[in-house]
């Protein structure tokens, strides 16, 4: 039996970063059912309030925050082990080395440093941010040991942050239960609520509208289909179409091929992957790819790229494509509306891959890297 353990899960502000709720709540339901005689302690920053001042006031407010009393309260809580879900927190590092404790981060992707966009079209003073990134990620290394969620983001770790290879271990993300077949009636009312018909080929992508994530070219891929007059809707959730991507859809006329369907809660995101023929998720670069996974469970078929991160999780479940080819993603999709038995033999398929992805297991691994850490200091 092991050791009764007091582990401090240190997590972003809540609902910051919803990639990073799902992780933690994954890890933290994972680990009471691996080692129910753990104490889990899970701390967070208090989220940024929206107040009446200056937008710059506002974000030296953040930086305090985050840099400042935050760590100063982690660093105060008697454990036995401190783990950083994200990366982007690498600074507390710095802080918690003088406790003394061991200390675990969990890095999940490095994409700013090969697309700095990412943290400048959001910041008020990119520089600024960009710095604060930086500096903040580069405390991972000192930590006792690094988590990634791929072998894909442990081979960046190794090139961008000159990390041992030694120091990093491979932990994968998993699936919530939430996500899983819905009957063919709930999925026929939904679509019909949608006035999607039974001949349509249903299109969908989850996310941001990062530039990685490469909606562009879905929709470069959707003009070819138009020609071709396939039967197809597409739907987007997560992040709306930018400016430039509302312009294609109205030069291309379209408009009645494709649907924002805003930012929808768990529930009816199941609904929307069930209802979905097809994931089309040709992003360049993930440091993992949750949402090919979450469409999987769901008995949906993927279409994803041969690129990063993305293979590792596919395995054979999935349509792997260059993610610049907009023949290529036409083509899959041309594929998988005439072939139906091939489209199902995917989805069985795509079952199958989700059982090696439970929080169960990643939080099993993740005990045993805690109690592989502590043993050896």
């Amino acid at each position: 039996m092991s050791k009764a353990m007091r582990i401090a899960i240190v997590r972003r502000a809540l609902q910051a970063s919803l990639s990073m709720d799902v992780y933690a709540d994954g890890l933290v339901s994972g680990l009471k059912t691996v080692r129910p005689d753990w104490e889990i302690l899970e701390l967070a920053p208090i989220a940024a309030q929206k107040q009446k001042r200056s937008s710059l006031l506002n974000g030296l407010g953040k930086y305090y925050q985050r840099y400042w009393h935050y760590p100063q309260t982690v660093k105060k809580q008697e454990v036995d082990i401190f783990h950083v879900i994200d990366h982007s927190d690498g600074h507390l590092v710095y802080w918690l080395k003088n406790t003394g404790k061991p200390i675990i981060v969990t890095c999940h992707d490095l994409i700013n440093f090969l697309q700095p966009e990412n943290v400048s079209s959001q910041a008020i003073i990119p520089s600024v941010s960009m710095a604060a990134w930086k500096y903040a990620v580069r405390g991972i290394r000192q930590a006792n040991r690094i988590i990634t969620v791929s072998a894909h983001t442990a081979k960046d770790a190794v090139k961008l942050l000159d990390v041992k290879r030694e120091d990093l271990i491979v932990v994968p993300n998993a699936v919530e239960s939430i996500f899983y077949p819905l009957s063919e009636t709930q999925i026929e009312v939904f679509r019909r609520q949608h006035h999607i018909s039974p001949e349509t080929i249903c299109l969908l992508n989850v996310g941001s509208n990062q530039p990685r994530k490469n909606v562009f070219t879905i929709l470069k891929a959707l003009g070819i289909l138009k020609e071709q007059k396939l039967p197809f809707h597409f739907w987007k959730a997560g992040a709306d179409f930018t400016v430039e991507q509302k312009q294609f859809i109205q030069t291309h006329n379209l408009e009645d091929f494709v649907s924002y369907l805003g930012k929808p809660d768990k529930s009816i995101l199941v609904q929307l992957y069930n209802a979905a023929d097809v994931l089309i998720a040709p992003s360049v670069y993930e440091g993992f790819g949750m949402t090919i996974l979450e469409a999987m469970a769901c008995g949906t078929a993927v279409i994803t790229s041969n690129v990063t991160s993305l293979p590792e999780v596919a395995g054979d479940a999935a349509i792997l494509v260059n993610p610049t080819d907009v023949l290529a993603i036409a083509k899959a999709v041309r594929h998988l509306y005439e072939d139906s038995s091939y489209r199902q033999s995917l989805v069985e398929q795509g079952l199958a891959r989700v059982k090696l992805f439970s929080w169960e297991q990643t939080a099993e691994k993740v005990a045993q890297v805690y109690e592989k850490v502590i043993g050896d200091t």
